[in-house]
C-alpha cells in the first residue's frame, strides 16, 4: 500500500502559479502510476495530469495543457504538478492519486489511493 499527502494549494490571483507536492511513503512509490485530479462541489473528480511510473509519459487534460507541468522524483517518493496561468476554472480540490496499472489502460485507472486533497482557488 501507499499513504498519500499533498500540499502546496492555496489562494493565487488569475495568471498566477501554484506548486503542488504529493509525497507518498513505502517502498515501491516507484510501482504506481501517479495522477493529479481536480474535484469541483457537485462534479465528479476529473483527471488533470497523469503520469508513468518512470516518468517516460505523461497525460494532461485538454484546458491545461501548455500551462500545467506533471513530474515524479522516485528518490524522493514524491510527485509535483506545477500550475502556470492559472484561472479560475481552475479552481477546485485537488486530489494525488496512485494505482498499480491493472485495472485498465493508462491514464484511465481506478486508482485505488488517494490523498486527503487540498484547495487550490483562483480569483479573478
Amino acid at each position: 500500500q501507499v499513504q498519500l499527502v499533498e500540499s502546496g494549494g492555496g489562494l493565487v490571483q488569475a495568471g498566477g502559479s501554484l506548486r503542488l507536492s504529493c509525497s507518498a511513503s513505502g517502498r515501491t512509490f516507484s510501482s504506481y502510476y501517479m495522477a493529479w485530479f481536480r474535484q469541483v462541489p457537485g462534479l465528479e473528480r476529473d483527471i488533470v495530469a497523469a503520469v508513468t511510473r518512470t516518468g517516460d509519459r505523461v497525460y494532461y487534460e485538454d484546458v491545461v495543457k501548455g500551462r500545467f507541468t506533471i513530474s515524479r522524483d522516485n528518490a524522493k517518493n514524491m510527485v509535483v504538478l506545477q500550475m502556470n496561468s492559472l484561472q479560475p476554472e481552475d479552481t477546485g480540490i485537488y486530489y494525488c492519486a496512485a494505482d498499480l496499472g491493472y485495472s485498465g489502460d493508462w491514464p484511465v485507472y481506478e486508482y485505488d489511493y488517494w490523498g486527503q486533497g487540498t484547495q487550490v482557488t483562483v480569483s479573478s
